[in-house]
């Protein structure tokens, strides 16, 4: 456990000083972010901060090698980390200049392929699961960066998410897994103090993408190397409900699905009051519950099963309907508050 332990420290410290040397540059290069539709943030502030969570991550995953962390499966490993760096170049290239719709889903779209493709190879796999296991890494790529729209929600996923994985590591037998968890809990948790301490500065896609590589390589190869479904599903749940109800919500309006909006059911929760952390929290909280019911149903008896697929259904439901639950409460109260005449 000391690697592993040297491992995640030598990330965090890397996370919370690369940012040092890393914005005075996205300074001179002007790589801000101006509000849009899609923000929850009204002042131009400083993005692509994620370069800094993407170098710390690279660090760490070559700590934890050279410090024996991972001492089996380092193809793996590497092909994760592959993956990794290559979704955060093409976030950096958005942050940069953009890129086209078009553009964007296939550079991501190859990366998952070319990515699944080699962990099929190294797990032995078969070769269906291509098609599924490419459109699920380029999916939460992009769930993650719909997701990154208020202050601390990206950096508390990446450290609840990243602690999942890394537990599932050790209770499935699988020491790359608990290392990359571990590395990605580490790498975001560093990031935490800089977002959350005014706000000024942002992920950006390079972090978000980084952000939703790092979760969607993780649970791809986690996967396809055996390890339990509820492990490996659990942590992304919140964020697929959240994205999935958004969009279902947006069609059913017969809105744009496709062009910049701010009606995630996170966004939502600040419309009725809720400050970013607030809201933040709740996604967090919501995760951490979906996760701990995922994790004892992963080996529990069929009637402990059922409970726990039911209490996952019922916190995904509560959630996406808070929004609406809280505007209609305080509805309420205001009638029942009102003065007789």
């Amino acid at each position: 456990m000391m690697p592993l332990a040297l491992a995640a420290g030598i990330t965090l410290l890397a996370s919370l000083l690369l940012p040092l040397a890393v914005k005075p540059w996205l300074v001179r290069m002007g790589v801000v972010d101006v509000p849009s539709a899609r923000s929850s943030h009204g002042k131009t502030t400083i993005r692509g901060m994620g370069v800094a969570a993407a170098l710390a991550t690279a660090v760490g995953y070559l700590a934890a090698v050279f410090l024996g962390a991972v001492t089996v499966d380092r193809s793996v490993f590497g092909v994760v980390l592959g993956i990794i760096a290559a979704s955060a170049a093409v976030g950096w290239i958005e942050d940069l200049r953009g890129l086209s719709i078009r553009g964007r889903a296939a550079a991501q779209l190859g990366i998952g392929a070319a990515g699944s493709a080699a962990l099929l190879v190294l797990t032995a796999q078969s070769f269906w699961w291509l098609p599924l296991a490419a459109l699920a890494i380029a999916a939460y790529v992009n769930i993650a960066n719909f997701m990154d729209g208020i202050n601390g929600i990206s950096g508390l996923h990446g450290v609840t998410a990243g602690a999942a994985y890394a537990v599932a590591g050790v209770l499935a037998g699988q020491p790359w897994l608990t290392a990359g968890g571990a590395v990605l809990a580490m790498a975001f948790l560093g990031f935490l103090p800089w977002n959350l301490g005014r706000g000024t500065v942002f992920l950006g896609d390079v972090g978000s993408y980084l952000l939703g590589a790092s979760v969607a390589a993780l649970a791809v190869a986690g996967f396809l190397s055996g390890v339990y479904v509820e492990y490996v599903l659990s942590p992304i749940l919140v964020y697929v409900a959240d994205t999935g109800f958004t969009l279902l919500r947006r069609i059913k309006a017969g809105e744009r699905w496709y062009a910049s909006h701010r009606e995630h059911v996170y966004q939502r929760l600040t419309d009725v009051g809720f400050s970013h952390l607030q809201s933040a929290a709740v996604v967090t909280l919501c995760t951490v519950a979906v996760i701990v019911l995922g994790f004892i149903a992963a080996t529990a008896p069929l009637p402990t099963v059922a409970l726990c697929v039911a209490g996952s259904l019922a916190v995904l439901g509560l959630y996406v309907a808070s929004p609406a639950l809280i505007r209609r409460f305080r509805r309420r109260m205001k009638v029942t508050r009102a003065p007789v005449v």
